[in-house]
């Protein structure tokens, strides 16, 4: 189930990210932290939900800034970024990204998310055009119901109480969006970039929702990685880097 494993591997990364070095930029009235590595185009990884920088990425970081200047941020909530009042939600998280890039001054960047980051991705894609080249995103849903039935089922079953913890947070987050004013087909179909939809054949996003996603672009690609679950990034590095910097890196 996609929140066993984000907070599986946001306990793994802990120790990890204390040691970082990193900046911190003032994004829509709050702090936002962020790592930067690497040179050339720019290349922003935005990490999975309830995870960080370094648990989502560890296995790209090195292997990705041999040829890509990467912008990193984790977002409210998450890793050293604080949390602030409010809800956590999707739009949001696309408005802080894109508030980040505007102040690095970076436009036509190419943005690889991975499970929640693909989904901030796809938002960001739709909402700041600008600011974006092309678009890799693995394990994205364009709606709840993307969530394998059982696991959408637990998670609203579970979304009845008030939200005061980071957990009680990212479970309303996933019970309830992205909603449809965030994405949606119609939405999908109007991003002019192009995105590799990438998926394991065993994801917590059901393989028919991310064919859909995949058939409301215009411009895009299929990748579905064989004996692989929600964790493509960190289950599967030696195909998923070779795969992202090929279609990054095509003319």
């Amino acid at each position: 189930m996609k929140s066993n494993l984000v907070f599986l591997l946001l306990l793994i990364a802990i120790p990890a990210i204390a040691e970082e070095p990193g900046h911190w930029a003032e994004v829509n009235g709050h702090r936002m932290y962020y790592e930067t590595i690497g040179s050339g185009r720019p290349l922003l990884l935005l990490h999975g939900g309830g995870n960080s920088i370094h648990g989502s990425f560890a296995n790209q970081l090195a292997v990705f800034a041999r040829t890509h200047a990467i912008i990193a941020p984790e977002q409210i909530g998450h890793g050293h970024t604080p949390y602030v009042d409010g809800p956590i939600t999707y739009a949001r998280m696309a408005g802080d990204t894109a508030a980040l890039l505007e102040q690095l001054r970076l436009k036509n960047v190419d943005v690889v998310g991975w499970s929640d980051g693909g989904i901030v991705a796809l938002i960001l894609a739709v909402r700041h055009p600008e600011l974006v080249r092309r678009v890799v995103v693995s394990g994205a849903n364009f709606a709840p119901e993307g969530y394998l039935p059982d696991d959408l089922k637990q998670m609203r079953a579970r979304d009845s109480g008030p939200a005061t913890t980071l957990s009680a947070r990212l479970n309303h987050l996933w019970a309830a969006s992205p909603t449809n004013d965030e994405l949606n087909p119609t939405l999908l179909a109007g991003i002019h970039k192009r995105v590799l939809v990438m998926v394991g054949d065993h994801d917590a996003i059901q393989l028919d929702h991310t064919i859909a996603l995949y058939r409301a672009l215009r411009e895009a690609r299929l990748c579905i990685l064989p004996g692989t679950s929600h964790g493509t990034f960190i289950q599967r590095p030696e195909w998923v880097n070779a795969i992202v910097m090929s279609f990054l890196d095509e003319p």
